[in-house]
């Protein structure tokens, strides 16, 4: 195992020219992502002035998952990863161009825009887990837990800069200038692409299964995971917190509006703001080598994620609610980036890509079940009290974790050659 740790294990990472330019190309994917969903956001409240919408609106980008996560996962264990990725994105452009060229014609509505989420999700429901399994290919695994961070802060920077560039370009030009920008964006990932050369018929570029079929390798993925006894219970902590901890963030245009009345620069700060959590954990995370003592890692981040959702839900100040949104994305990222490294560093190699794609219908999937739960039980009791209710049962979570902490660590601290 590599002993390089700090900014040499970063900048170790970032000489790879292969992974260089795969995180070149997916920054400006990510910054797009960040744009359009801010744009949305805004136009989902701008029309219907609904929590509720805001909840269906996060399930209808997020709840493809949970139905064609699977499936994904299997054909990313067959076929050629980069291909499919500039596939998947090229469609996604797509999808965006006909959201901005309805908006700025003003043929928009909610149903429309509601089909054309739901028509992205399932696009990405299937690049999502090629995207995260290509990553094990362009570095070595003592290098996982660096590269998986480097890809986390790239992802929040462009939460940070995601949302200030949104909310100028709606400002400026309006929203779907703002969606627009998101197409451009995802034309560069698949430019990039291009410049990724990873060598044929590696395990973890392209797999040949011909003696099974897809269902049958879904399966034999749900029995993995059952059977596992350290990936079985990681994947219940990241459902369980997705659901009833992480919700709080597609509620943010109506605390921005109604709790705090910000507008929409309130709405794009406290994006930003947990962005820059997001990117401290991140560094954080990137100067590790190897996977000693994540597990206590990520349970002591699902107690500081609980605290910091109750900060959030239970003030009116505007800035107390930014002070716990930052602890809150330091503990978000870090759960995120350890679940990722976790899973990569004790999954079976031939497994890969399923049990990947499991992740990826949990951290996409569930928090859009929370988020519909969070938005229907807001219209009952109101915005604070239903994201307390949330975190404090991710308290209960994080007792059971702690309580598991040294079976889970012994099944999942794993090194692989």
């Amino acid at each position: 195992m590599s002993d390089v740790t700090g900014l040499g294990a970063i900048g170790k990472v970032l000489g790879i020219a292969n992974y260089r330019n795969y995180t070149i190309g997916n920054f400006a994917s990510q910054l797009g992502m960040w744009v359009q969903r801010i744009a949305i956001a805004w136009l989902t409240w701008e029309l219907t002035r609904s929590p509720v919408w805001l909840g269906v609106m996060a399930m209808a980008d997020f709840m493809p998952n949970i139905f064609l996560a699977p499936l994904a996962g299997a054909l990313a264990d067959r076929i050629d990863r980069l291909r499919a990725i500039r596939l998947y994105m090229s469609i996604s452009a797509a999808i965006s161009a006909t959201v901005a060229a309805l908006v700025i014609t003003d043929l928009i509505t909610i149903e429309i825009l509601l089909l054309l989420v739901l028509a992205n999700g399932i696009t990405m429901s299937f690049n999502f887990p090629v995207r995260l399994s290509i990553i094990h290919a362009l570095v070595r695994h003592d290098s996982l837990t660096t590269a998986i961070s480097i890809n986390a802060i790239a992802f929040n920077i462009a939460r940070i800069g995601g949302p200030a560039l949104s909310g100028m370009l709606i400002s400026l030009l309006g929203i779907g200038f703002a969606v627009g920008f998101t197409v451009f964006a995802d034309l560069v990932f698949v430019v990039m692409l291009y410049l990724v050369q990873v060598g044929q018929g590696t395990a973890d570029t392209k797999k040949e299964k011909p003696a099974t079929n897809v269902w049958t390798d879904i399966v034999e993925g749900f029995r993995y995971v059952g059977g596992h006894p350290g990936i079985g219970p990681l994947l219940i902590i990241l459902a369980f917190y997705s659901i009833c901890g992480r919700p709080f963030i597609e509620l943010f245009p109506a605390f921005a509006d109604e709790i705090f009345g910000q507008g929409v620069n309130g709405l794009a700060t406290l994006t930003s703001v947990l962005g820059i959590g997001s990117i401290v954990g991140s560094l954080f995370l990137a100067r590790r080598s190897g996977v000693g003592g994540l597990t206590r890692l990520l349970i002591m981040n699902v107690l500081l994620l609980s605290l910091a959702v109750i900060g959030f839900g239970g003030t009116s100040i505007y800035g107390f609610a930014l002070v716990c949104t930052f602890f809150g994305g330091i503990a978000i990222v870090m759960i995120g980036v350890i679940e990722q490294t976790l899973l990569q560093s004790a999954v079976d190699n031939a497994m890969r890509g399923r049990i990947l794609s499991f992740y990826t219908l949990i951290a996409r999937g569930c928090p859009s079940i929370g988020a519909l739960a969070a938005g229907g039980f807001a219209e009952i009791v109101g915005l604070q009290l239903s994201v307390i209710t949330g975190a404090v049962l991710c308290i209960a979570l994080w007792v059971w974790a702690f309580l598991k902490r040294d079976t889970l660590a012994r099944h999942l601290e794993m090194t692989r050659d």
